[in-house]
C-alpha cells in the first residue's frame, strides 16, 4: 500500500513539468517514464495478497434427527400371587387322649399225605390284640389298657382245642409331683374268654370258664418312670380271686365248713416294665408282677412275661414269647408257656 502511495505521487509531480515545458517533456520524459514503469513493475511484482476466500460456508450441520421416540418398556407383569405357604399344622400338643390298638394274627400249618417219615396233619392259628388309652396331663397321667389273647389248634382229626386263651384290663392313674417318683393308684382284672380243658384224661375234663376264676387286684403306692425303658410302681394291695363252679379249686378256703366262692387278701403288689430296643428291627419287653400277702414267701404270686418282637416288614413279625406263673393256691409247681409265631401285624392310630 505504501509503495502504491509513492507511486502516485511521482505521477502526480511529474504531470506539471510535461505541461509546462516540451523540452522537459522530451529530455525528462524518458527516465520519468524508465522509472515509473519501473516502479510499477516493481509495484506490481508485490503481488497483493490474494484476497482471502472467505471461508467455505460451514454447512450447518446435518439437524440431529430427534432420536426415536423410546419405546416405553413393556408393563413388567406383576409377579402371579405367591401362594400362601400351606398353614404349618400346629405342633402336637403332648396333653390330651393318645389311643394305641396293636393286632396280631399268626397262622402256622402242616400237611401230610404219604410221608414215608410219617406226621400229623395240624393247624394252629392265634390271636392278639392290645390296647391303649392314655390321658397325658399336666399334673397326672391316666393310663388305661388292656390285652385279648386267644388260639386254638387242630391235629390230625381230633377237634380244635385251645391254646390260647387271656383277657386283661388295668387302669392306672399317676398324679405327678416330681420329676420321677409319684403316687398313683390302680385296679386291675384278668380271666379268660372260653372254657379250659385238661385233655391228659381218657376224656376231657373242664377246669375253667369265664370269670370262673376270675382276678382283681387294687393298689395304692408310689410309681417310679425313666423315660420310655423302664416303668415300676410299689404299694399295698387288694387282691380278690373269685370262682363258682371251680370255686373248691381256686377260691375256698379249706380251713372252714363253709365253700367261698371269693377269697381277699391284702398285701403288697409290684409291677415293672422293662423296653429294650435290641436294634432296629427287635424289640424286647419284660413286664414283672408280683403279689404277697405276707405270710410265706413261698405264697408270693408270680407272673414274667417275656416277648421278643422282631420286624420283618410293615405287617410281618415274628414274635417268641415266654411266660412264667407260680400261685401256691393252684399248684405247688411253677407253670410255663412258651410261643414262637410269625403272622401279620397292624397298628391303628400311628
Amino acid at each position: 500500500m505504501k509503495k502504491n502511495l509513492l507511486v502516485l505521487a511521482g505521477i502526480m509531480m511529474v504531470l506539471p513539468c510535461m505541461v509546462g515545458s516540451t523540452f522537459a517533456e522530451e529530455v525528462v520524459a524518458a527516465p520519468i517514464e524508465a522509472e515509473a514503469a519501473a516502479a510499477v513493475e516493481a509495484a506490481a511484482a508485490v503481488e497483493a495478497p490474494a484476497a482471502v476466500e472467505a471461508p467455505a460456508a460451514v454447512e450447518a450441520p446435518a439437524a440431529v434427527e430427534a432420536p426415536a421416540a423410546v419405546e416405553a418398556p413393556a408393563a413388567v407383569e406383576a409377579p402371579a400371587a405367591v401362594e400362601a405357604p400351606a398353614a404349618t399344622e400346629a405342633p402336637k400338643s403332648p396333653y390330651g387322649w393318645k389311643p394305641e390298638v396293636i393286632g396280631n394274627l399268626n397262622l402256622s400249618q402242616n400237611e401230610f399225605d404219604n410221608w414215608s417219615a410219617g406226621g400229623e396233619d395240624n393247624l394252629t392259628w392265634q390271636l392278639l390284640i392290645k390296647g391303649k388309652y392314655e390321658n397325658q396331663q399336666e399334673k397326672y397321667k391316666w393310663t388305661n389298657s388292656g390285652k385279648l389273647a386267644y388260639g386254638e389248634t387242630k391235629t390230625g382229626e381230633a377237634d380244635f382245642v385251645k391254646s390260647d386263651d387271656a383277657v386283661k384290663v388295668e387302669s392306672v392313674y399317676t398324679h405327678k409331683v416330681a420329676e420321677f417318683i409319684n403316687p398313683y393308684a390302680a385296679i386291675k382284672g384278668e380271666s379268660q374268654i372260653a372254657p379250659g380243658y385238661d385233655y391228659s384224661a381218657v376224656e376231657p375234663v373242664k377246669v375253667s370258664a369265664f370269670l370262673d376264676p376270675g382276678y382283681f387286684t387294687e393298689s395304692l403306692g408310689l410309681g417310679y418312670q425313666q423315660g420310655d425303658v423302664f416303668e415300676t410302681r410299689f404299694g399295698f394291695a387288694a387282691h380278690q380271686t373269685v370262682s363258682d363252679e371251680f370255686a373248691v379249686v381256686y377260691s375256698d378256703d379249706p380251713a372252714t365248713e363253709g365253700l367261698e366262692k371269693i377269697k381277699s387278701e391284702l398285701g403288697l403288689e409290684s409291677v415293672s416294665t422293662l423296653k429294650l430296643k435290641l436294634s432296629d428291627i427287635v424289640l424286647f419287653t419284660s413286664t414283672l408282677e408280683l403279689f404277697s400277702n405276707l405270710k410265706a414267701a413261698d405264697q408270693i404270686d408270680v407272673r414274667w412275661e417275656n416277648v421278643f418282637t422282631a420286624v420283618i416288614s410293615k405287617y410281618i413279625n415274628v414274635n417268641v414269647s415266654v411266660e412264667l406263673a407260680y400261685d401256691k393256691d393252684i399248684s405247688t409247681r411253677r407253670q410255663l408257656k412258651e410261643v414262637l409265631a410269625i403272622g401279620m401285624t397292624y397298628s391303628l392310630f400311628n
